[in-house]
């Protein structure tokens, strides 16, 4: 007897932690795996923050934190936003949470009743599916592929907009392409959204730090849109802070208190040692951290070179985050011993075992041509991959 809830049952596991399982039970068995599929910076943290964090556990920062966050961690973002972003909200506006998951199902629960539809543009990150049917949403998916640089186009975006759309949700830098909009690209969309007085737009922007080929903006940087707009961040990626679990969210007051007491019903404040060792990263001027950014390029720019010895796929430039997108399409149909390539699923599970490798499927971000693979690891470590990715490719025929 089935005694788990049909909530559950539905609910899919994240593809990007299953790919990584698989691999690590493969290394115990003695499989020599490389692993390019979970999206986590290889640096550890900082020695200012872990600092930080020392320090606060001596002080005795060891209690319930308020639910929304410690002061003057919630004040260190409002003088963030401010400093770098140019954008002004007061700390009662900032809710922090574990990790900017927590506050994307924070923001989703608040807004979405049952029946309510989200535009997402596709590939997208893989949990907003699954948390917007959690909270009896309804995804409503626009694909984009790889000759537009995974962007919508305005009028695809207009075409979405029903009578129940109540949110549209989008990253930039994006998860899992790399792509990047423009300042003119978001003042388009808000535009097209702006009519619509009862859609809200959720800017996931936790890859901010990590840009390449453009500088960041953020969709909140328009008066005519601002108060409908909800700004995710985190300091899991551009910190490398990832085992923190730190993320926060800016909105209007209405909304900041709706997750606010969403979470106090979840998981009540964020780690409290954890908090400070965010005040000390949120407080420091980035730059200080940006050797970060310029190994990630440099490893972008070498898997992009490598990647293009090797025949058959389709690939953007990324301009942010830490993955490439390429499209498969090229070796659908073909095998090799017992494994036949029909999509992007087949061809993981192909690299896996042949040239143990291991990426994730695009199906789970919501692309089935196309496969990720993250180069947030060791210049050796994604030379060899790419040799092993190559020699395995060529023996489908």
């Amino acid at each position: 007897m089935n005694y788990l809830s049909q909530r559950v049952n539905q609910l899919e596991e994240s593809a990007t932690i299953a790919m990584a399982r698989l691999s690590r039970e493969l290394q115990e068995e003695g499989h020599d795996i490389i692993s390019l599929s979970l999206g986590e910076p290889d640096f550890d943290t900082p020695k200012d923050i872990c600092e930080a964090a020392k320090e606060a556990i001596d002080k005795g920062f060891t209690h319930y934190p308020p639910i929304s966050g410690f002061s003057d961690l919630r004040k260190a973002i409002s003088e963030k936003f401010k400093r770098e972003n140019n954008l002004d909200y007061k700390p009662e506006q900032i809710v922090v949470s574990t990790g900017a998951k927590q506050s994307i199902a924070n923001v989703v629960f608040s807004l979405i009743d049952p029946g309510d539809e989200v535009i997402i543009p596709a590939p997208y990150w893989v949990s907003y599916s699954q948390i917007i049917q959690l909270a009896g949403g309804i995804p409503v998916f626009i694909p984009t592929s790889v000759e537009t640089d995974f962007k919508p186009k305005i009028s695809e975006i207009k075409a979405a907009i029903t009578p129940k759309t109540k949110l549209f949700i989008f990253s930039s830098p994006c998860n899992p392409t790399g792509t990047i909009f423009s300042k003119d690209e978001l003042k388009a969309i808000a535009e097209v959204l702006h009519p619509h007085e009862k859609i809200w737009i959720l800017s996931d922007e936790i890859y901010e730090h990590i840009r390449f080929e453009a500088e960041h903006a953020s969709i909140a940087q328009f008066d005519f849109i601002r108060d409908r707009v909800i700004i995710v961040n985190g300091v899991s990626k551009g910190y490398a802070m990832t085992g923190w679990r730190i993320g926060y969210m800016a909105a209007c007051i209405e909304v900041a208190k709706a997750c606010d007491k969403m979470q106090g019903q979840f998981t009540s404040g964020a780690n409290s040692i954890a908090q400070k060792a965010s005040l000390k990263a949120l407080s420091t001027d980035w730059q200080n951290y940006g050797y970060m950014r310029e190994i990630f390029l440099k490893r972008r720019d070498l898997v992009l070179s490598l990647m293009a010895e090797i025949p058959g796929w389709k690939f953007n430039k990324p301009a942010g985050a830490f993955y490439i997108f390429p499209d498969v399409t090229s070796f659908f149909g073909k095998s090799h011993g017992e494994y036949k390539i029909q999509n992007g699923t087949d061809l993981c599970m192909y690299l896996l075992a042949d040239a143990k490798v291991s990426m994730v499927t695009g199906e789970a971000f919501g692309d089935n041509n196309c496969i990720r693979l993250s180069f947030a690891t060791s210049e050796e470590l994604l030379k060899e991959a790419m040799k092993r990715i190559k020699v395995s490719l060529a023996k489908l025929k």
